[in-house]
């Protein structure tokens, strides 16, 4: 499969060659300013068959009449040069007439220089609010998302992804931990309330690990969130500056009014640390940073991670002057309206009509990608936090449950990826996966590893996506917990998946056991079928959670 970011970012020749000739069979002469390929000391060792050094031979970089000049340095190595060592500058041609136990050993290291100079893929990580697995066109929705049906169309859709819970903040915590929420440190397994008493000084840790800041520390990315935050706002310390961000634009509590950027009344719009005033609608707001964030990106010499978490579909948090406080509010433009006008129910016509505007900043940063020749060195995903919310227009249908729950409904959603020359256009996959598996996917395709002593909870699927595998590995298990939330009235719920069966514990209906294989939308009860298999998931799932929660000291 050809790889178009490596000839898309190969240096001149004059860089490499300042004020020299060198033509095939020459003695090529020392440069100026001579470019090292660089190589890793502990990669393993490769063989290569006769097939692979003629190749190799045939591909000196530093003649005129041989290939291009090889590809930039990677940031992530700049930053590791003394663990690094320097591959000699002989050019290629000049190999036969060496001793072949020499030839094969610079071949080796050239083609380890060349594996290891494959510059990771920049990350567009869409992430969208209260839409259900009804709310996306390609997963049957009456809702029009053609932009976002064109990446599933262009790449993949996932069938079968989970987010970390079923609510706002655990969802987040977990997607960008990688990390059941169960372990975090406030036990964020609530939505965190912008103005709740005892909320202020709650959120995500200073010892908490993102990937924001393994990709920015450990392979050099420019890391960015635009959008919705919720995972602290009182402290500055729990702000996205604080957690591998280099910027931050957006706001932090749960949802705002789309016209004023506040929660209620109350100011929630921030640039970097600061508080800042903004006219317009957010969704278009947050489309507009994130194509001016892509715009400066085409001349840097480092990947990004653009985190562009969108407040919509999402309700609105507006005021009443009468009732002297914030209240829930459906907030779509007139034109996006009359759009969705044969959508009978207001609610539904509502929520749909803000769908929409979401889906044209979606066209509107793919576009942005191709304007600014990013298209093909950028994996894109499309996600979302969790399932939708009836009360607001959101529809998980046929599956069973919402928002909140832990029914499929709840945390079953739409995924779609696309990354063009990587992942093979018009797949749909049913493997089981889920929101914490970005975490050590991510690392995989920047080619770094995280910390051995960070106790995440996903695996990687990138072989998945290259199509090298056709699914994942094993059978899965899966733990969800939401906590109590008084605020909201909410109870806790649990549920444990392994391989198909599923436990429930639902605080208001009692406990289930499920088989989704047969029944993926929870219609029949197993457990008087399967008491052994019932006790067995609950007895797991106990011993899970308890596993998880931090220890206190």
């Amino acid at each position: 499969m050809h790889d178009t970011r490596i000839t898309n970012n190969r240096l001149t020749k004059n860089a490499l060659h300042q004020n020299n000739t060198h033509k095939t069979g020459r003695k090529c002469r020392k440069t100026k300013s001579p470019s090292f390929p660089l190589i890793f000391k502990n990669r393993p060792v490769i063989r290569p068959s006769k097939s692979v050094t003629h190749v190799l031979n045939q591909m000196c970089y530093l003649c005129s009449d041989c290939a291009t000049a090889p590809p930039p340095l990677l940031p992530s190595a700049r930053n590791l040069l003394p663990h690094l060592v320097p591959l000699c500058h002989i050019p290629l041609c000049l190999l036969p007439a060496m001793s072949k136990p020499l030839t094969i050993f610079l071949a080796t290291l050239l083609l380890v220089s060349i594996s290891r100079a494959t510059p990771p893929p920049n990350i567009l990580l869409i992430f969208t609010d209260d839409q259900g697995i009804n709310d996306v066109g390609c997963y049957g929705s009456e809702i029009p998302t053609p932009n976002i049906d064109r990446i599933a169309a262009e790449g993949i859709q996932f069938n079968s992804f989970y987010s970390a819970s079923s609510i706002c903040t655990p969802s987040r915590f977990g997607l960008l931990t990688g990390q059941n929420p169960v372990r975090s440190q406030d036990q964020l397994l609530g939505a965190l309330m912008f103005m709740a008493e005892g909320h202020a000084d709650k959120g995500i840790q200073e010892k908490e690990v993102t990937i924001a800041s393994v990709l920015r520390d450990q392979a050099g990315y420019d890391t960015s969130l635009i959008g919705k935050w919720h995972l602290g706002h009182g402290d500055p310390s729990l702000l996205p500056l604080n957690h591998g961000f280099d910027t931050f634009i957006g706001h932090t509590g749960g949802c705002i009014d789309f016209f004023t950027m506040t929660y209620g009344i109350i100011p929630d719009w921030y640039n970097g640390s600061q508080h800042v005033s903004e006219n317009g609608y957010a969704t278009e707001l947050i489309t507009e940073e994130a194509i001016d964030y892509l715009s400066g990106q085409k001349e840097r010499d480092r990947p990004f991670f653009l985190y562009l978490a969108y407040n919509a579909p999402h309700f609105g948090k507006g005021y009443s002057p009468a009732d002297k406080k914030p209240v829930n509010l459906m907030q779509p433009q007139a034109a996006e309206l009359k759009r969705v006008a044969s959508i009978e129910d207001k609610i539904r016509r509502e929520f749909a009509a803000m769908t929409v505007s979401l889906d044209d900043g979606v066209g509107k940063v793919l576009a942005a990608l191709e304007e600014y020749e990013l298209e093909n060195d950028t994996l894109v995903i499309f996600l979302t936090d969790h399932g939708g919310d009836p009360t607001y227009g959101g529809s998980n249908l046929p599956l069973r449950g919402n928002k909140a729950t832990l029914f499929e409904g709840g945390i079953r959603v739409p995924c779609v990826m696309r990354w063009p020359g990587k992942i093979e256009a018009g797949q749909k996959s049913d493997s089981q996966l889920w929101s914490l598996d970005l975490f050590p996917t991510f690392c995989e395709l920047a080619d770094i590893e995280p910390d051995s002593g960070l106790p995440l909870d996903g695996v990687s699927f990138a072989s998945l996506l290259t199509g090298e595998e056709q699914s994942t590995q094993e059978p899965r298990n899966m733990l969800w917990m939401t906590g109590a939330h008084s605020e909201l009235e909410r109870k806790p719920w649990i549920a444990y998946r392994e391989d198909n069966m599923k436990y429930l514990l639902s605080p208001e209906e009692g406990e289930f056991l499920f088989d989704l294989e047969s029944d993926p939308n929870e219609e029949t009860d197993l457990r008087t079928k399967k008491p052994e298999k019932f006790q067995y998931l609950k007895s797991e799932a106990e011993s899970l959670i308890e596993s998880y929660r931090p220890k206190t000291e």
